[in-house]
């Protein structure tokens, strides 16, 4: 629990703030679904709250009623949508029909539905508004508002936040040292890499010849842009990625110890590591496979914009198959990127150098370099296979144009 935003004795309307959770990837704020007053919260700042636990009660019209579906994903938005968990109690409308009630000021609770098991439809908002509304709907049961979606796991490899400027004053006013409890997003990342290090992970370094492919960007950039979309050298990396998982799969799977079982996953659902102001997290694109660069391009900008929002969703955040994470955009060449579990391969790309390399003719040129740091399961993969996919990667960058014989 990050943050309250009401307190006991708080009338509250729908949509209203009511809390703000966090993980190590992202920052969730609940909404209330009811028009009511807060009787009970059950957790302070700093607590845990595990996914179907009750966060705070409303009290609606003198019944101590609540809803147990304050979603922290994308709310569904088709006439089909179902309540998120099993323990949901509210009044069952599709957003679209929410959003006419909330543009006429009228309380769902006062509608009676006559939908499937109770749920308000469009008619029953119009005749409520032109005096036909049906008898006032039954008292509904006591529930608490809960978290019914899980809370983002932990990533990878993440880095701390930076201390705020004012610890940093205080530390070095006060001239001692400071300790505070771990909480938050730090708590949950040390979580996380204490699970993480129980794999073991080994190392395979290359360099990649870049020279190309910064050409074929160039030439590519102002059309991107005309298209409304900033083109980096990502896409072009991911889509090679998923390329070669294509030929490689072992690498794209996922290892069960304690069933003793192997899957391989069908989506390439690659992780990309993005510094935020929240610390970093690795949002996802999915099912890459299936995407142009364009289209990763115009994926990794969205996510790009959410993250710095804070917006990151756990659909953004979770169901990663292999991830690789851009150290060379704050500087690095080199590092040791740590697994994200049930992950069992990550690359840490470098930064894009200017050296002088020699071509098949013995000849000094300037070449765009770039270094890749992988890390690998090394109760599934060997050096071998990982060299391999490596490889093969490597290929793809190092002549882009050997891309289109295998794009599908």
């Amino acid at each position: 629990m990050k943050e309250w935003f009401v307190k006991v004795g708080d009338k509250v309307a729908q949509f209203d703030n009511i809390c703000e959770v966090q993980s190590d990837k992202a920052s969730v704020t609940i909404t209330s679904k009811f028009d009511g007053v807060i009787t009970k919260l059950y957790y302070e700042v700093d607590d845990i709250a595990q996914t179907g636990d009750p966060l705070v009660d409303v009290e609606i019209e003198g019944d101590n009623v609540s809803a147990s579906s304050l979603d922290t994903v994308d709310t569904p938005s088709d006439d089909e949508t179902e309540l998120a968990a099993s323990r949901t109690v509210r009044t069952l409308a599709t957003p679209a029909v929410r959003r006419i009630a909330m543009e006429h000021s009228v309380n769902l609770a006062d509608v009676s539905g006559t939908g499937k098991e109770g749920r308000v439809l469009k008619e029953d908002i119009l005749n409520f508004l032109e005096g036909k509304s049906a008898p006032p709907k039954a008292k509904q049961p006591a529930a608490s508002v809960a978290a019914t979606a899980p809370l983002p796991q932990p990533a990878k490899a993440p880095i701390a936040a930076p201390i705020p400027p004012r610890i940093v004053r205080q530390i070095i006013t006060e001239g001692k040292d400071r300790t505070e409890p771990l909480k938050g997003m730090v708590k949950a990342m040390s979580k996380s890499m204490n699970e993480a290090l129980k794999i073991p992970h080994f190392g395979y370094y290359d360099e990649i010849d870049m020279t190309k492919l910064v050409q074929l960007r160039k030439d590519l950039k102002s059309v991107c842009e005309s298209r409304g979309v900033k083109l980096s050298y990502m896409p072009f990396i991911v889509k090679a990625a998923s390329l070669a998982l294509l030929q490689y799969p072992i690498i794209n799977s996922s290892i069960d110890v304690n069933a003793d079982t192997l899957t391989y996953k069908h989506n390439h659902n690659i992780g990309v590591a993005m510094d935020t102001a929240n610390g970093l997290l690795v949002p996802n694109i999915k099912a890459v496979q299936n995407l142009s660069v364009f289209e990763i391009a115009a994926e990794i900008t969205r996510l790009h914009q959410v993250g710095l929002l804070g917006k990151l969703t756990s659909q953004d955040l979770t169901g990663g198959t292999f991830s690789l994470s851009n150290i060379g955009s704050i500087g690095g060449t080199y590092a040791s990127p740590v697994i994200l579990s049930p992950e069992v391969a990550i690359g840490a790309l470098g930064k894009l150098r200017v050296l002088p390399r020699y071509n098949s003719a013995g000849e000094v040129y300037p070449a765009t370099v770039m270094n890749v740091s992988w890390s690998a399961d090394h109760r599934l993969l060997d050096g071998a296979t990982v060299a391999r996919f490596s490889n093969q990667w490597k290929d793809y960058l190092e002549d882009p144009a050997s891309m289109v014989l295998d794009l599908k």
